[in-house]
């Protein structure tokens, strides 16, 4: 394993994966971000509507499950760390089932707001054959404005030890302008580091960070522009240019399966993605920027971060649905 500087200049990374696993178990995240219930509909497909040219899905089971920024919480928990989430739901039904969720799985429920007039954001898939077949979402996007909520999040972070602070973003209403300049500014009066999983609304908002963490669609729609992602010099002028944009110290680049690309001040870090069978992506962003968060709190070298965030991304690929990364996946599978 090495990494390469801009300059080309190489070094031995001397730090194995199980004794990061193990650093991982002391560490408390924050996680604020738009949580969602994930239903899933298992079924088959033996036939076509004669009401309209549809595929008829014979329905056998179904399944709720953690969703949005919840399932960041569920990787963080798998990987050993303690996992707070702050999030706002609705006060409809479906509020009722996410609290539910929460304690199945042994989450706190300490940071989670309910909110009047506003739905839960369920997302229900509809599989066929392991196939994706359909989604529906049922949801309120508009932006959530309430100083109780600042205020909650503000004395959270002033008061509660956290060792890296997640911002998950959907775009669902709750990271406002204001609720992302005031958790920047209090965590970084209590130097905890930041990062972040973007989405276009507030893409250029979130300033300052630690690691900023887009995909390739995300970066071209946060920037509004197009270019060639397979040229290195075009990847890193955009990067370097979103990068100075926002004051962050690296950006985390996800390019599918071209791989990751992590860019920093003085270096460039970039690896392909392992070869997988890939069922399902869903998931996979959660699991990255749950990994790379970790790992910014242990102080890991920049690259082995790179690498083991890539891993746990591609290996959640392989499973349908969303599901968090599990610690023995990570030690069974080739990191080189």
């Amino acid at each position: 394993m090495h990494k390469t500087d801009l300059f080309g200049q190489e070094s031995n990374l001397m730090i194995s994966l199980s004794q990061t696993l193990d650093q991982f178990k002391t560490k408390r995240v924050l996680i604020i971000g738009d949580a969602m219930i994930d239903a899933y509909m298992w079924g088959h497909i033996n036939r076509m509507s004669p009401e309209a040219p549809v595929p008829i899905v014979n329905i056998d089971n179904q399944e709720n499950r953690l969703g949005g920024a919840a399932n960041v919480a569920l990787n963080i928990q798998s990987l050993g760390a303690t996992p707070l989430l702050f999030s706002a739901i609705g006060d409809d039904h479906y509020a009722d089932l996410f609290i539910e969720l929460m304690h199945e799985q042994k989450l706190s429920c300490e940071g989670i707001q309910k909110i009047s007039n506003r739905r839960t954001t369920v997302k229900t898939r509809i599989i066929s054959d392991i196939k994706h077949v359909l989604r529906v979402d049922e949801e309120y996007t508009n932006p959530i404005e309430d100083i109780n909520l600042l205020n909650s999040l503000e004395e959270m972070i002033q008061n509660q030890p956290f060792d890296v602070i997640i911002f998950q973003d959907y775009n669902k209403g709750l990271l406002t302008e204001s609720l992302i300049r005031t958790a920047i500014k209090t965590a970084k009066n209590k130097e905890i580091p930041l990062i972040v999983d973007p989405k276009k609304e507030n893409f250029l908002n979130y300033h300052g960070v630690d690691i900023f963490k887009p995909n390739l669609k995300e970066i071209k729609e946060g920037l509004n522009v197009d270019f060639d992602e397979t040229s290195e010099v075009e990847l890193l002028k955009n990067v370097d240019g979103l990068r100075n944009k926002i004051n962050a110290k690296g950006i985390l680049l996800t390019l599918s399966e071209k791989g990751i690309y992590y860019q920093k001040e003085n270096a460039v870090y970039r690896e392909k993605a392992h070869k997988r069978n890939i069922i399902d992506v869903s998931g996979a962003g959660d699991t990255v920027v749950s990994v790379a968060a970790l790992a910014l709190a242990c102080n890991i070298e920049d690259d082995f971060l790179m690498r083991i965030a890539n891993l746990a991304g591609g290996l959640v690929c392989e499973k349908v649905g969303v599901t968090p990364i599990q610690r023995e996946d990570l030690l069974k599978a080739n990191l080189v």
